[in-house]
């Protein structure tokens, strides 16, 4: 019974000791105390190729626990980060450099841990771009903005239903806006001497506003023949006369109407109401002759060969656009070396057209997927054209640019993918085309372009700079990113391109250029597509881009303005003065484009 006893009194005292023993600290943590993290900033900016940013952690302790370590996880593929942990102290710190890692916006989830107790913090890391400005030209950026009309039976009267329309349209700066006659836009109606054969009332309802307006020199694009002269009256496009002399003197007609005082056809005069103050200096032979048009590059060579001599036999002084061709797989060089080969008049100025797409269900992806090869169609254009002495210093021009060429060929069904309903592409007036133009805009730019004109100015909300579907004439984002760019980028005068680095140049479009004053512009177009980069007009991903221009020397004055989601159409983007630093910082929260500009000290 004695040792009964004994043995359950050293049971009871072994157990007040070892209680006495956990509440007086040591070990490596216990239930009973706590850890809370937190973060000096919920978000880290760092940039690609640049020094390292660090955010400090700080651990708040209660009770006991042991060391402390600090993790990171979500870090994207390439980046790298420096940890100091706080051990047994009450600080530590993360430190990350961007790497080798991709542009973008990654969620981050920093964790202290002393082993048994831990607390997490959520910290947003933005990778941004870099870019630095170089000094130097790298050769001159002359690219002239313009827009185009269709005069036809569905939108003769826009200048008459919108009264302010040409305030609107020459606010724009267009050079040689290009009018497109088809259909009954075509004047001459029959072959007979009807006094119904001829009639301006269609085509004039739009060409004599737009004399008056941009350059004042418009481009009339003699795009289709009057219907008789094709066999079954216009429906198969086939010319009946391959010679084209009836052609010819048709277009002798158009350039005696208006440029020389009119012509007379059935007993009556016909003449411009806009001459001798108003003419028509530009003309542009034929539309898109490689499809639809039922002629070969040979056949088109002899309609050039022919027409441009008769029209020039009126009016000596005129000037001559060629070819319109519709760019797309293979056409460059199918049509382009005949012409090169076979043209004997002149020629002033050699066109192309460039739609992304035909397809409203194309990605963003694929949209902006498809300038890198119509800029490899632009330089073999140019070397194509070298091979004929007289056309090495031809300039080339796009006379029709959009988004998508689809458009409802009747019945609410697809022009261009037959079985399928047409789909209105907003993407030609939404944000994503802030994106879009400048980004094609300074790569054709570069590929040495003169002139892109937009397809086209008064239509609806996937073709029209201004949407004349609504009751206010609307404008639409593609009106203030043309206007902006015909005023950041004038030409003439042209400008001196600047020699730069981009450490994403798959994402972020940079056109840097230095003007006679010694200003410079620095446009920054942001078309990075969300990941997985499935949207079809989506918001864009968000992008911060760093500039350097510590090599450009001081300036006095700056301004950024942004073309974006956020952006008025109805009043525009306005422009905000910034304080010029050796580096300066664009933000985006989706697509959209930047104009920095900056003056130089006086």
């Amino acid at each position: 019974m004695r040792r009964t006893k004994i043995s359950r009194l050293w049971r009871f005292a072994l157990f007040v000791l070892l209680s006495f023993s956990a509440g007086c600290g040591g070990g490596s943590g216990s239930p009973s105390g706590s850890l809370t993290l937190s973060l000096a900033s919920n978000t880290a900016q760092v940039f690609q190729g640049q020094s390292s940013t660090t955010v400090n952690a700080t651990v708040v302790l209660g009770g006991t626990p042991g060391s402390v370590t600090l993790t990171v996880t979500g870090l994207p593929q390439g980046a790298t980060e420096q940890i100091q942990s706080p051990g047994n102290s009450n600080s530590g710190s993360v430190t990350f450099n961007a790497g080798t890692s991709l542009a973008g916006t990654y969620p981050l989830t920093v964790t202290a841990s002393d082993g048994t107790l831990s607390s997490t913090a959520s910290l947003t890391l933005n990778i941004g771009v870099w870019a630095q400005i170089m000094p130097g030209a790298s050769g001159e950026f002359r690219v002239a903005m313009s827009t185009s009309f269709q005069p036809a039976e569905w939108d003769y009267t826009v200048f008459q239903d919108y009264p302010g329309l040409n305030t609107t349209l020459g606010n724009l700066l267009p050079q040689h806006i290009r009018l497109q006659g088809v259909s009954e836009g075509v004047p001459q109606g029959a072959a007979d001497s009807s006094s119904t054969a001829w009639s301006f009332t269609i085509l004039d309802a739009v060409t004599q506003p737009v004399l008056g307006v941009g350059d004042r020199s418009p481009e009339f694009q003699i795009a289709k023949a009057p219907p008789f002269m094709y066999a079954d009256d216009d429906s198969s496009n086939s010319f009946t006369d391959l010679t084209f002399q009836q052609f010819a003197g048709y277009a002798q007609n158009l350039v005696q109407y208006y440029d020389t005082g009119g012509f007379t056809a059935n007993g009556q005069t016909y003449v411009s109401p806009a001459y001798p103050t108003d003419t028509i200096t530009w003309w542009g032979i034929y539309n898109e002759p490689n499809i639809n048009n039922n002629l070969t590059p040979q056949q088109y060579v002899t309609m050039y060969n022919t027409l441009v001599p008769a029209m020039q036999a009126v009016d000596p002084s005129l000037k001559f656009a060629a070819v319109e061709l519709a760019d797309f797989s293979g056409q460059v060089e199918n049509w382009i070396p005949p012409f090169v080969s076979g043209v004997t008049a002149q020629v002033n100025a050699m066109a192309t057209h460039f739609y992304s797409s035909c397809d409203q269900t194309d990605t963003d992806a694929v949209v902006f997927g498809t300038i890198p090869g119509f800029v490899s169609d632009v330089q073999t254009f140019h070397s194509l054209m070298a091979e004929n002495p007289a056309l090495t210093s031809v300039p080339v021009w796009v006379t029709e640019n959009n988004v998508n060429a689809d458009y409802d060929a009747g019945n609410g069904m697809s022009a261009c993918n037959p079985g399928q309903k047409f789909v209105l592409d907003q993407r030609g007036s939404s944000a994503f085309f802030a994106a879009w133009r400048p980004y094609v805009f300074s790569q054709l730019g570069k590929a040495g372009i003169q002139a892109l004109y937009h397809w086209d100015f008064a239509a609806d909300a996937q073709f029209g700079e201004v949407n004349v579907t609504t009751s206010q004439a609307q404008l639409q984002v593609s009106y203030w990113v043309d206007y902006w760019l015909a005023r950041m980028f004038p030409s003439p005068p042209g400008a001196s391109t600047l020699q730069f680095t981009n450490t994403d140049d798959a994402e972020i479009e940079i056109l840097s250029v230095q003007n006679p004053d010694g200003s410079v512009v620095i446009m920054v177009a942001n078309h990075a597509v969300n990941v997985p980069k499935t949207d079809n007009n989506g918001p864009g991903a968000p992008r911060t881009i760093s500039i350097d221009v510590s090599a450009l020397g001081s300036f006095q004055s700056g301004s950024l303005l942004t073309i974006d989601a956020n952006t008025n159409v109805t009043s525009g983007p306005t422009a905000t003065s910034v304080t010029p630093s050796p580096q300066m910082t664009v933000v985006f929260n989706g697509y959209g484009v930047a104009f920095l500009t900056l003056t130089p000290a006086s």
